[in-house]
């Protein structure tokens, strides 16, 4: 009589995304895990500006009304564990999520994200992200590509993203969420 082979233990895809080197970022998307190396510099400074403009008045309520949590990179789990995703920038209004989480996993639906685009993650963030994002009911969703320099904010509405606006090179930027301020697009290009 021969021995059953040995089960071996099969990693959870949320396990595969923890154990990823410091270099990587990981999602879960529909099932899949999904890794890109740490963004390029233009990106990198347009999340940053970005975070700059908008932080003070909305988390801060300097020059606007307050209210937000504005967070770098968050790691939100639409499902826990199994629909992992990390924008860019998210924000949320403080009435829907009054405190930051004790450890790293976001499970509130952000108000807004935010995805800087790259030619390694500019299709998923359209074709993956955008619509799992309106399939958990994120309000406002912005796509900032630093290489064409655009900006577009949509809005979701009854399920679907509406397109609210197409910004470019140094236009004004004063677009829901956040059109309590004005700033220059401009100032996210290096």
């Amino acid at each position: 009589m021969s021995n059953p082979a040995p089960v071996l233990y099969q990693p959870t895809l949320y396990e595969q995304l923890i154990d990823l080197p410091e270099n990587l970022t990981g999602e879960i998307i529909d099932g899949e895990l999904y890794t890109q190396p740490r963004p390029a510099g233009r990106h990198i400074e347009a999340e940053s500006v970005l975070s700059m403009r908008i932080g003070p008045p909305f988390r801060f309520g300097e020059g606007g009304p307050g209210g937000w949590w504005i967070i770098n990179e968050p790691e939100i789990h639409f499902e826990r564990d199994t629909v992992v995703v990390v924008p860019d920038l998210a924000g949320w209004r403080r009435e829907r999520m009054p405190n930051i989480p004790d450890d790293h996993r976001f499970e509130v639906v952000p108000d807004w994200v935010c995805e800087i685009l790259s030619p390694s993650t500019g299709k998923k963030d359209r074709i993956k992200k955008l619509p799992l994002y309106a399939r958990y009911g994120v309000a406002h969703a912005w796509l900032v590509d630093p290489l064409a320099q655009t900006l577009e904010a949509y809005t979701l509405t009854e399920g679907k993203w509406m397109l609210v606006a197409t910004l470019k090179d140094d236009d004004p930027v004063s677009v829901a969420p956040f059109d309590a301020i004005t700033f220059s697009l401009a100032d996210l290009w290096v």
